[in-house]
Parts: structure tokens; C-alpha cells; sequence
């Protein structure tokens, strides 16, 4: 299984498969019904996500 990291919003590949999102945050605006309609991500775990102190490092 390959893993890639995508930017949110980008077109998909063909048989590019899920997406999960790791953000802290969701997209402003956008319907949670939307997010894998106008690709940002299928499955959402913010968990993942870096924490705001490791962000604020970057």
C-alpha cells in the first residue's frame, strides 16, 4: 500500500483511494457533507494532526 501525500483541495488520481485528512481544523465554509465532494479528504482525524505547539515550530 503506497502512501502520498496530497494537498487539500487538489484534484484526485485516478485510483487514488481514500483520503484522510489530519488537519487540527476543517476547511471554513465547507459542509462536512462537501469535504470529499470537492476533495479535501474522506475520513477526518484531527488527532493526527500536529499540535498547535509543533505547528507554531514550522
Amino acid at each position: 500500500m503506497a502512501i502520498r501525500i496530497v494537498k487539500l483541495g487538489t484534484e484526485r488520481t485516478p485510483g487514488e483511494g481514500l483520503r484522510i485528512g489530519t488537519v487540527r481544523r476543517p476547511p471554513r465554509g465547507v459542509p462536512k457533507t462537501e469535504f470529499a465532494r470537492q476533495n479535501w479528504y474522506d475520513i477526518w482525524y484531527p488527532n493526527l494532526a500536529p499540535s498547535p505547539e509543533t505547528m507554531k515550530l514550522g
